[in-house]
């Protein structure tokens, strides 16, 4: 059995939830995840609380369509949560106490001329992560794959320096995923479009542990026939995490598309339940 690390464990943890996912309707015990997994019944039950706070019996449950619409926020909820944060301005967003600075039209139009992005890799609850950050602040965070890893970098800032400093990104990454309260604001600096920009802030007003569907965020940033170009602004994000695109799911209650997977998408909302509280 390979030692514990934040890779191993996440792995484990990604086929643990693929299999329950696949299984649910007939509602295994413990037991049987632990047959699956060849683990002992005791050491599944550590390694999955302590990963996610919460056992793989109350995960299962919150696989449940009942479970995700009651997570839902309704389109005023949301509306006044975004309001509250300020979808056109700086303020204070969500648990992790973040600013919210956008990349000036001139800044988008050199792809990046004249700036130094520094840029490392990190071990995260949810597989390695690559994060860069410019002098204005977080500018990407992407989880990887097997893809080119600078590669949506380089997408997104043709023309920027790229510096590999990770001691630069490490903070980013323990503030993120260190569960304490900041005790400072985390700076980001994000490119797109302004309907972009207002459909993350919007995200960035959903707290951890509850859901928003596509209508929801489309009433927030007062578009509420653009459920489907809300989509495309969801999947476009380039901070996983950060702003909280996991939070979204259909109406219905069922999952929804996610550019870094299914299965880290549910993983990730499993973490914040594990954190409530």
């Amino acid at each position: 059995m390979p030692a514990s690390s934040p890779a191993t464990d996440y792995a484990r943890i990604a086929e643990a939830i693929d299999w329950l996912r696949t299984h649910r309707h007939a509602q295994p015990d413990l037991a049987a995840l632990a047959r699956h997994m060849h683990l002992s019944e005791a050491h599944l039950q550590r390694l999955f609380t302590r990963w996610a706070g919460i056992s793989p019996k109350r995960f299962l449950q919150s696989l449940t369509l009942a479970d995700a619409r009651a997570r839902l926020l309704d389109a005023r909820d949301l509306l006044d949560l975004s309001l509250s944060v300020g979808l056109s301005g700086p303020g204070r967003l969500h648990d992790l106490f973040v600013t919210f600075e956008a990349v000036s039209p001139g800044e988008a139009r050199t792809g990046g001329a004249g700036v130094t992005l520094r840029w490392g890799v990190h071990a995260t609850p949810f597989g390695d992560a690559l994060v860069a950050t410019s002098a204005r602040g977080v500018c990407a965070l992407h989880f990887l794959d097997g893809t080119d890893l600078l590669a949506p970098l380089r997408t997104d800032w043709p023309n920027a320096r790229l510096a590999h400093d990770p001691a630069a990104t490490a903070p980013v990454v323990a503030r993120l995923f260190g569960r304490g309260v900041p005790d400072a604001p985390l700076a980001l600096w994000l490119k797109g479009s302004n309907f972009q920009l207002q459909v993350w802030r919007a995200l960035l007003a959903i707290p951890p542990g509850q859901l928003a569907s596509y209508a929801a965020l489309a009433e927030a940033v007062g578009k509420p026939r653009a459920a489907r170009t809300v989509g495309s602004a969801v999947a476009a994000n380039p901070l996983a995490v950060l702003i909280p695109c996991h939070r979204v799911i259909h109406a219905t209650g069922t999952p929804s598309p996610y550019r870094w997977g299914a299965t880290r998408k549910t993983a990730i909302q499993l973490w914040e339940l594990g954190g409530e509280g």
